[in-house]
């Protein structure tokens, strides 16, 4: 954690502090992996920009589906700036009560702001605060186009690192969406993204690159979220299926794994989940897995 960093105790229920050692690199598309890269290289080349009369852009919007890995990789940039990341769960800021939102939400900025160089800012779930605005002059709708007014000019002042992420950037208000200097969408992964997520989390197991692509192609639609849970529940199966005498036969396993690790119901359903036919093609995968991946079971 970053020298004297440390929350406010007014805050500490809203704020969850991520250190830098505990995060993460993202799988990530090439595209989103160049936008990152050549953002870091933005905020690390400081010096040179001033030198043009240019300040490096502070700000990010990070939107796509649940699951996708905005927050991973909000951490693995934190990280690399060497901070810790202060992640701000914005929909618990919302309260029933008038002005309470508002108040809430200046108790967190008026903290992080005053360590705005020993952290980096997430705010996630950012639609349940920054939503349009509306016009229909009720009581609530005013409240709220309050919080987004006084939102704007914390952004636009703030002078650290900020990160908003959601899976709603359609409900997004204009305004503030134009407050941030990058606006990254992180899509579903790619086949390539599918087989590279799903081998790191079946390690210390490995199977066959075959096996592997056909897993990538099964889970098609899917989001890092799921398959990692696809994989450490396969792991988890793999080492509790003796002790519970249960077959540890491909599609027993797949099976019992399936019933606890489904998509939800508004994102796409992958073929693995989808198709008894894809199902039944696991019974030609070799298994158990091996492991460390040299035929050792």
């Amino acid at each position: 954690m970053a020298q004297g960093f440390q929350l406010a105790p007014r805050i500490r229920g809203m704020v969850e502090v991520l250190r830098p050692k505990d995060a993460e690199q993202p799988i990530l598309p090439a595209e989103v992996r160049a936008a990152v890269r050549s953002w870091m290289t933005e905020l690390f080349a400081e010096d040179d920009l001033k030198a043009v009369d240019v300040k490096p852009r502070r700000t990010a919007m990070l939107s796509g589906p649940p699951g996708c890995g905005k927050t991973t990789l909000a951490h693995h940039l934190s990280a690399r700036l060497g901070l810790p990341l202060a992640c701000v769960k914005m929909d618990r800021l919302r309260s029933k009560y008038i002005g309470q939102t508002g108040e809430q939400i200046a108790d967190v900025f008026e903290d992080l702001e005053s360590q705005a160089d020993r952290c980096v800012i997430l705010m996630d779930e950012f639609d349940a605060v920054a939503m349009t605005r509306g016009t229909d002059g009720h009581a609530a709708t005013r409240e709220a186009n309050a919080i987004v007014d006084a939102l704007l000019a914390r952004v636009e002042n703030f002078t650290g690192t900020l990160i908003a992420a959601t899976n709603r950037a359609d409900a997004i208000d204009p305004a503030m969406w134009r407050r941030f200097g990058l606006q990254l969408e992180i899509p579903l992964p790619g086949d390539e993204e599918r087989f590279a997520i799903l081998t790191r989390y079946l390690v210390p197991f490995g199977l066959p690159q075959d096996a592997m692509d056909f897993l990538a192609d099964a889970t098609a639609g899917a989001t890092p979220a799921i398959l990692r849970q696809l994989m450490e529940g396969i792991k988890r199966d793999l080492v509790l299926a003796p002790r519970l005498d249960q077959p540890a036969e491909v599609t027993a396993v797949f099976a019992r794994v399936m019933a606890s690790v489904r998509p939800h119901k508004d994102l796409t359903c992958p073929p693995l989940w989808a198709e008894a036919k894809v199902r039944d093609r696991l019974r030609a995968l070799p298994w158990p897995p091996t492991l460390n991946g040299k035929g050792e079971k």
